[in-house]
């Protein structure tokens, strides 16, 4: 006798009607609010009641101008691109796969990182791209967020993310689950040196990237409206089931329920981060670190 018997019946079809608001982007209901074009479009609210724009790091340009004193910046880790450890195909070689998003989006990977300071706090952030397959998560998005870590661990920075994901990249297997692990250690070690990780939540925000780095911050911010989760709720009725509540899963829902610590408008994002840095940045730990630099420059 089997331990296990297979169900063998099917996972329900949503009805056409089914699908309800809380299932659609944000951007859906923009008029003319595109994040494709520049700064101002990238901070263009809809006119609908508290919707906001998808966020892609193919405006990136706009998110750093916005972000850093002065517009000032450095790009970085370019040069740290996916490839094909698995040999992968779908409905196209995984070459091919990532040659179209590099040609689409006009990105070298599915995020953007980039150094200056902000509020005159050395920061080291990281935009992720929905339109680089999906911001999925590989090895390449992993490497780099880890760097971004360590680059703050050795200069006493804050680490800031903007997640726009749909989560692990199927297309690498478990390499892209490991990235979950990895991202996790590393903060963990940013946690231990007492130096701030703030995460910042657009939509959507899912699946490995929600349930790994994404979820990790000191301080967690989302955008209104934004969906956030880690399986879509269409899936979790058809398990369940069960009809969920009404904007489950958005920013507002996760702030209710004390899984964000507050939601911002992203023309008053960059305010709320200089107000969280000069708490969270700790001039003390900051002169220690002068120190124990000049010390060791004495004994070299």
């Amino acid at each position: 006798m089997a331990w296990f018997d297979k169900k063998k019946k099917r996972i329900e079809a949503v009805p056409p009607e089914e699908p309800s608001s809380r299932l659609k982007t944000s951007s859906s209901n923009a008029t003319g609010a595109n994040s494709t074009s520049t700064s101002a479009s990238w901070k263009r609210r809809c006119k609908s009641a508290g919707t906001v724009a998808i966020i892609f790091a193919s405006v990136r340009a706009s998110v750093w101008q916005m972000l850093f004193d002065d517009e000032k910046y450095e790009e970085l880790d370019a040069e740290v691109i996916s490839i094909d450890p698995l040999e992968f195909v779908d409905s196209k070689p995984y070459p091919e796969r990532l040659d179209l998003a590099r040609k689409s989006s006009g990105l070298p990977e599915a995020i953007v990182n980039a150094r200056g300071t902000v509020g005159d706090h050395l920061v080291f952030a990281g935009a992720m791209d929905m339109q680089f397959i999906g911001g999925s998560m590989g090895s390449a998005v992993g490497e780099k967020v880890t760097r971004q870590i360590e680059r703050a661990l050795d200069e006493h920075g804050a680490v800031i993310t903007f997640a726009a994901s749909g989560g692990a990249r199927m297309q690498e297997g478990t390499l892209s689950l490991m990235q979950m692990a990895k991202i996790s250690a590393a903060l963990a070690r940013l946690d231990e040196k007492r130096l701030p990780f703030i995460s910042v939540l657009t939509d959507p925000t899912t699946g490995g990237v929600t349930a790994s780095f994404a979820m990790l911050g000191d301080v967690i911010v989302a955008e209104p409206k934004a969906l956030i989760g880690f399986a879509g709720p269409r899936v979790i009725e058809q398990t369940i089931r069960q009809k969920l509540p009404e904007d489950f899963q958005r920013s507002e829902f996760l702030l209710q329920h004390g899984m964000l610590d507050a939601i911002v408008d992203r023309r008053e994002l960059r305010a709320f981060i200089i107000k969280t840095l000069n708490f969270m940045m700790n001039p003390e730990i900051r002169a220690e670190l002068e120190m124990e630099k000049l010390q060791r420059a004495r004994t070299a």
